[in-house]
């Protein structure tokens, strides 16, 4: 089966909200290790000022193409380099998939070796907008537990960014020996956050621009953490739409989390085509370096409204004295009136 969407508005509308729109995002630096492991789907958000951090996987794949009576192996090992810099919400990335194929012709009883860089790029991505950057979104509701736990419309509002950069074929890559040297690659990355603890990230990529070969592809992965947060569970969908090769696959898997800065995962997945038909798995490691500092901002700098509400001209006179955040005038008489009881 084929992914079936049409390349040419999708590439127009790429380039333009990359290189087009402003800079208007805010970022949500977190103290846990912010990861796109297990799967191959990017987060919204950078990592944050100051953070350098690397995610690195030990690859195995298996594939069988009986039209062209062909079965190969793939061996190696990818890495992704992600530093967050001069702003929150901007981070530079490098992604290289370094393999050695062994193929077997069934037919004619014949072996071929390749190896190189399957995946070469190096690329910028900006966050855009961040939904919890609303004060009235975070901001939580004192009277009622159900409605600061139940699932909202609101919360399907995402953050989002976008990416530009380029892949990279240097030398004689057996992989790609029609690519050229450089080819720009454009994404939008969102991220919702649907409950406390299911996150949805979807991309929309255009790699290879330009050349005799563009590829469309999309990403949706869905994360849950379970009860104890070092632990969570993925699943995603991959398609890939290009003259030279389309498919769609699945994968799952899990991530543990040893420190905030420290994080293990496996994963694996399939095609659901014949032609060929793909196996494969990976275990990864991902590791931080963080050198964040928050930013301290002069009071008289600070934007109104964004630390809590604002404060009456009266509300510590009188009958206010007393009463407590989130408690009303009758509910607070009605302590006093119990404390007296007790008292007596």
């Amino acid at each position: 089966m084929k992914a079936c969407f049409s390349t040419k508005p999708i590439h127009f509308y790429l380039l333009f909200l990359c290189f087009a729109l402003p800079f208007l995002g805010i970022s949500q630096y977190t103290d846990v290790i912010n990861s796109n492991r297990p799967g191959l789907s990017v987060s919204a958000y950078a990592v944050g000022k100051g953070v350098i951090q690397a995610e690195t996987g030990f690859i195995y794949e298996q594939r069988e193409h009986t039209d062209l009576s062909q079965e190969s192996t793939f061996m190696g090992a990818d890495l992704a380099l992600r530093y967050g810099f001069f702003r929150e919400t901007l981070e530079i990335s490098y992604e290289g998939t370094y393999v050695q194929q062994d193929i077997t012709y069934t037919a004619f009883d014949l072996n071929e070796k390749r190896t190189d860089f399957s995946r070469n790029r190096l690329g910028i991505k900006y966050l855009l907008y961040d939904p919890f950057k609303n004060p009235d979104r975070t901001k939580p509701n004192l009277y009622s537990w159900r409605a600061n736990n139940k699932f909202q419309l609101k919360d399907l509002v995402p953050a989002i960014s976008v990416y530009a950069g380029a892949t990279f074929s240097i030398g004689d890559n057996p992989f790609y020996p029609e690519d050229p040297i450089v080819a720009p690659r454009a994404m939008i990355a969102t991220q919702s956050s649907v409950t406390s603890r299911l996150v949805l990230i979807t991309n929309l990529i255009y790699d290879k621009i330009g050349t005799d070969y563009p590829e469309m592809e999309y990403l949706i992965s869905l994360s849950h953490a379970f009860k104890n947060p070092k632990w969570s569970v993925f699943i995603e969908n991959q398609g890939i739409k290009s003259d030279r090769y389309s498919d769609i696959l699945f994968r799952t898997g899990v991530a543990h989390l040893f420190s905030k800065n420290f994080q293990a995962d496996i994963n694996v997945g399939a095609s659901i085509k014949t032609t060929p038909s793909r196996i494969f798995g990976a275990l990864g490691l991902s590791y931080r370096i963080d050198f964040h500092q928050d930013q301290i901002i002069a009071i008289d700098d600070q934007k109104a409204g964004q630390n809590g509400d604002f404060i009456k001209k009266n509300a510590f006179k009188n009958d206010n004295e007393k009463a407590l955040p989130g408690i009303s005038k009758k509910k607070m008489r009605k302590l006093e009136r119990k404390a007296k009881r007790k008292k007596n």
